[in-house]
């Protein structure tokens, strides 16, 4: 006969927002009688003693048919079953920066609350507190309601109150303010294009200028092959990007959008991207890479892998700090091709095409924080056409 395995139960303490110290165990109970799964549960305590406690209760309850899992599940449970399934409906890029907003947020803030318990109060206080601490507070308010929607769906509780969460005005002025500082003007943009062009290291120019002249996102740049630039037509085509998964580990995956596009370029641009295809032939020579290969990377490290994304931060922050430029984001730069765009008189439409966004309304976000100059050159238009 087979010996019963041994249940290890791990305590974990952790503190509270006011200091005060808690602790809690994940443990199992036993299986679910229709499925075989495991059942476990969260059992929180105010100290290692009456969680002890909690814990033997559960267990003599579930032995005696008296558990009652809806009562016991907490906040944690449900995530715990949310994770597994949204894990499969995501990239792998997406999944990991979402389990880094609720380890850091969310289940501190809500893990231990049992899900028939948490009412519109306490969701209110805890957006509250995201909202003035972060700048995409809303968002983390929109990913702690999926958990809750899962447990609505699966009958863990009647309502979802973070439906009936009011977002403080706070919000809107936190977002709207890192938009409209997020880019470059005409004139910011040539100083800083000057500025880039002077580092010892081309290839960090190649890649300020590609960005600020094509619009295409950071992931999309640093997954760019060769093959995917046309020099005769002046094309590029974009059709995958670079993701970070487990472990940091870097990846090729579709556009955010999983469509493809091509675009043209402008003649300059195209001829600093010839130089800089020179440059790291005879760079990675000397390394022992042979950049001639189909799938070369446009932009590769020294040891002619995928450039961690982090880096381009870094560069940036570089030219800003050496030159006292205005500080932006790398994503700065496909804000401040959509602006100059507009300024040039492109169409909404063709914004949308070359950008690849998937909805207008992207584009309209955009083109609301367009910079002061165009402001004031849509007014002179206006009063130049009435004359």
């Amino acid at each position: 006969m087979a010996k019963k395995k041994q249940e290890t139960t791990t305590i974990e303490e952790y503190t509270l927002k006011n200091g005060e110290t808690r602790y809690r165990s994940k443990i199992y109970v036993g299986s679910d009688p229709l499925t075989g799964k495991e059942i476990r549960t969260t059992v929180t305590g105010k100290t290692k003693s009456e969680l002890k406690k909690k814990i033997i209760k559960v267990k003599a309850d579930y032995a005696n048919g008296n558990y009652n899992q809806k009562q016991n599940m907490t906040y944690q449970d449900v995530y715990d079953l949310w994770i597994e399934t949204y894990k499969n409906s995501v990239e792998e890029s997406t999944f990991v920066k979402t389990c880094s907003i609720f380890r850091i947020h969310i289940l501190p803030a809500m893990g231990a609350y049992k899900i028939n318990k948490i009412t519109l109060a306490i969701c209110q206080r805890h957006v509250n507190e995201w909202v003035q601490k972060l700048v995409n507070g809303d968002k983390v308010k929109s990913y702690a309601s999926q958990v809750m929607e899962h447990a609505l769906r699966h009958n863990f509780i009647q309502s979802n109150p973070f439906k009936l969460v009011t977002l403080p005005r706070k919000l809107k002025k936190r977002s709207a303010k890192a938009e409209d500082e997020n880019f470059y003007t005409k004139d910011q943009l040539r100083t800083f294009l000057e500025c880039a062009e002077k580092q010892p290291n081309y290839k960090i120019y190649a890649f300020f200028r590609l960005l600020a002249f094509s619009g295409m996102r950071k992931g999309e740049a640093l997954a760019l092959t060769w093959e995917d630039i046309n020099f005769k037509a002046s094309e590029i085509s974009i059709n995958k990007a670079l993701g970070q998964g487990i472990s940091q580990k870097l990846y090729i995956k579709s556009t955010k959008t999983g469509t493809s596009r091509t675009i043209k370029m402008d003649e300059a641009t195209m001829v600093i991207l010839k130089e800089w295809k020179k440059q790291q032939r005879q760079a990675h020579l000397v390394l022992g890479f042979n950049t001639m290969q189909k799938n070369q990377l446009v932009f590769s490290n020294t040891k002619n892998s995928f450039i961690q994304p982090a880096k381009t931060n870094d560069w940036l922050k570089s030219i800003i700090n050496k030159n006292e430029l205005p500080a932006i984001l790398t994503h700065g730069f496909r804000h401040t091709h959509c602006s100059l765009l507009f300024e040039a008189g492109a169409s909404i439409k063709s914004v949308q095409d070359r950008l690849g966004h998937s909805d207008v309304k992207t584009t309209m976000d955009v083109y609301a924080h367009v910079t002061a100059s165009a402001k004031e050159d849509a007014i002179q238009k206006f009063e130049n056409y009435l004359n």
